[in-house]
């Protein structure tokens, strides 16, 4: 097969590790999960088992769907419990937070960012910024559940509109409200085109 033509397989969430304030919250998060297991492809996540993260995974494994967690050794017991980390299709532990995300990008076709915290940020400007620098093509959902993320759009246009964002066509995520929509919406906008080869090597040594 024609790498340009490879099909989207995996989809890496990033999500809180807290359930938030919100009830809307998790619920998107489990109909996310049902989702990504209802359309056959694996979810590639933090590994976490508790708030957000625990309801997208609870929510592929409950449908029958496949669970690949990546989580640092520190973070295993603060995020997880080691009973329900067996739970998942796979598990692998990293030495660090660095060779984590580093797993989570090479094993995922796409992106999503439900609601999170500052690590969720951190995880989803990294993944916006390597796009902007030229380094993926990879689709990346902003889950704007009850309006979550609009003061990040919002910061983001202010950052071009003050001329830090030459590339601002590179940085595009797609901005999708209703969780039972994010799954469709990326199979649609999956062009094929995403090219593969010398990936995992540029990523390392940014």
């Amino acid at each position: 097969m024609n790498e340009k033509n490879i099909p989207i397989r995996s989809i890496c969430v990033y999500c809180g590790s807290q359930p938030g304030n919100d009830l809307s919250y998790m619920e998107a998060g489990r109909i996310l999960g049902k989702s990504i297991a209802e359309n056959h492809l694996r979810l590639v996540y933090g590994g976490g088992t508790k708030g957000i993260m625990g309801a997208v995974a609870n929510g592929v494994l409950s449908h029958g769907g496949r669970v690949t967690g990546i989580i640092p050794e520190f973070l295993v017991d603060m995020e997880a419990t080691r009973q329900s980390l067996g739970q998942l299709s796979e598990l692998i532990v990293t030495p660090d937070m660095h060779v984590r995300k580093h797993k989570m990008f090479e094993r995922a076709d796409a992106f999503v960012t439900l609601p999170g915290g500052i690590g969720t940020l951190e995880e989803i400007i990294e993944i916006m910024t390597w796009a902007q620098l030229g380094r993926h093509r990879k689709p990346i959902v902003l889950a704007n559940i009850g309006g979550f993320w609009d003061p990040l759009m919002e910061l983001i246009r202010h950052m071009a509109d003050s001329g830090f964002i030459h590339t601002a066509h590179l940085v595009q995520p797609i901005v999708i409200d209703q969780p039972e929509e994010i799954v469709p919406a990326l199979m649609a906008h999956w062009a094929g085109d995403v090219d593969r080869r010398g990936e995992a090597e540029i990523i390392s040594k940014m």
